[in-house]
């Protein structure tokens, strides 16, 4: 230790030691390179984009020592890293996180920067709902890069719900986005949403099972889902007509349980969203579609609540199940 002297030391220091314990990399990071310039930046209340000049700078006994704890926390506790520093960067925000929350990473980030083009007219969203919101990443940051809508966050845990009034007031958009701790739509008012945007939970209980030990440190609500993981998405695709405006989009993200899901639906059209930023499993589904397909979506038993009647001046009513 008494070797390491620079910014730059204690990085391929921490890389290496990363690289030889097998940690997974996955929340934030794919590589032991960027995990360990993530913690030592940290560390030393510096910018995830410093300037390469300061990478030789010498560095104190003291902050050597906090670099060192930090490091070796996430080994021997199996932390990510967003759990230790207490955020996380989507869409190129800022966002707080404790594992009361999933921590942000979804490739929806892509589609917010873009303005959801060529899906939706950015200046035609007048609402959002972020279904399942967590830390309220994707709604947040859907209203700081379309600044003409209002976004409704939704989730059942009270614990996100805290988090995501935190990140509400830390983007300054308290006017703008709004908080419900509801059961999916359960607790919502009656609204037609020109978005309905989720990550909702869609890992099924024997893949948790195998998931790598950092996701284990993840809350399990937000993650498992039964039904091999569809539970949540099929309720989604349930209600999501009754609160869709004509013209809307629907758009979740499932991850691996995508080939399920289309096994499951087979003559449905769901529409695959490609990202070139690397990620998967995203798809997009019209408010058209939806109410076409709505009989494949009703639960075959009762125990879903039933869809509410839906009437607007453009649509026809959509059938309860």
């Amino acid at each position: 230790m008494q070797s390491l002297h620079t910014i730059t030391d204690f990085i391929r220091w921490g890389a290496s030691r990363f690289s030889q314990t097998g940690l997974f990399f996955g929340h934030g990071t794919d590589n032991a390179l960027d995990e360990a310039a993530a913690l030592v930046l940290f560390a030393l209340h510096l910018p995830p984009d410093l300037h390469q000049s300061w990478f030789q700078s010498r560095l104190t006994g003291e902050e050597r020592e906090q670099i060192i704890r930090l490091i070796q926390r996430r080994i021997d506790e199996r932390l990510p890293v967003p759990y230790l520093t207490g955020e996380a960067w989507f869409a190129g925000m800022r966002f707080s996180v404790t594992p009361s929350v999933l921590i942000p990473r979804s490739p929806m980030a892509e589609l917010i920067e873009s303005g959801f083009a060529p899906w939706l007219d950015a200046t035609g969203v007048g609402r959002v709902l972020d279904l399942c919101c967590g830390s309220g990443c994707i709604g947040i940051a859907t209203a700081a890069y379309l600044p003409g809508c209002e976004v409704d966050l939704v989730d059942l845990s009270g614990a996100a719900i805290e988090i995501s009034r935190q990140n509400i007031q830390q983007h300054d958009l308290s006017p703008r986005v709004k908080l419900f701790q509801s059961d999916l739509f359960e607790s919502l008012p009656p609204q037609q949403y020109n978005l309905i945007i989720s990550n909702p939970p869609y890992v099924g209980v024997q893949e948790m099972e195998l998931l790598p030990a950092e996701y284990h440190h993840e809350p399990v609500m937000a993650l498992q889902a039964e039904d091999e993981g569809l539970e949540i998405v099929k309720r989604i695709l349930n209600e999501s007509a009754d609160f869709l405006a004509p013209e809307g989009v629907l758009i979740v993200e499932v991850g691996n349980s995508a080939a399920l899901l289309q096994e499951r639906y087979p003559d449905v059209p769901f529409l695959w969203l490609d990202f070139s930023r690397g990620g998967d499993g995203v798809f997009l589904l019209s408010a058209q579609d939806l109410a076409k397909y709505a009989d494949r979506f009703c639960p075959a038993s009762g125990n879903s609540p039933k869809r509410r009647e839906r009437v607007s001046p453009d649509a026809t009513t959509s059938p309860e199940c």
